[in-house]
């Protein structure tokens, strides 16, 4: 399982809903907690991980891990707060962002038990933004356009940089 980056058109389509939660779904949520923690980020959304179906992970300090299938958001506070996010799927690229300080949500767990869920502060800030990689959403969307363009810009400069060195790394190798 790998993350998909920036470009990749699988990010920007809304994930189909999970039609029957069985065993494999458990399988499913170990694998991307395992990507999420070796990406050392908090929240991994299905399509970051080419999975097309409305599934995410969290797990941020201080709390346990937690699955969402098929989550709806019930509610959201009147109060918005601004933080800073960056995103698996665009690494090294931060940016604030405004959001609900809390929110309401619905799902199921990884073994198909239904939970409803009240969060504030941090998770419920990364709850909202997995829940848009699941609409075909990502935080830069939420930008206003200028900014968005420079991070973009920024992101893509950086990514063509990896690319030279992985580049010149393996003719480097070759050449021996």
């Amino acid at each position: 399982m790998h993350i998909l980056t920036l470009g990749d058109e699988r990010l920007r389509q809304k994930a189909a809903p999970v039609r029957e939660i069985g065993p494999a779904y458990q399988q499913t949520a170990e694998a991307m907690f395992a990507c999420l923690h070796s990406g050392k980020g908090v929240g991994l959304a299905g399509p970051q991980v080419g999975i097309m179906e409305r599934i995410f992970v969290v797990h941020i300090d201080g709390d346990a891990p937690r699955v969402f299938i098929n989550p709806s958001i019930l509610e959201t506070s009147a109060e918005l707060g601004v933080c800073e996010e960056g995103c698996l799927s665009i690494p090294g690229q931060y940016a604030e962002v405004t959001r609900p300080q809390a929110v309401k949500v619905q799902a199921w767990n990884e073994r198909g038990k239904p939970f409803t869920l009240k969060a504030a502060g941090t998770l419920a800030r990364v709850i909202q933004h997995e829940y848009d990689h699941l609409e075909g959403v990502l935080f830069i969307d939420k930008l206003p356009e200028k900014q968005r363009g420079k991070l973009t810009a920024k992101f893509a400069r950086s990514l063509a940089g990896r690319r030279a060195a992985r580049a010149r790394a393996a003719a480097s190798e070759g050449g021996q």
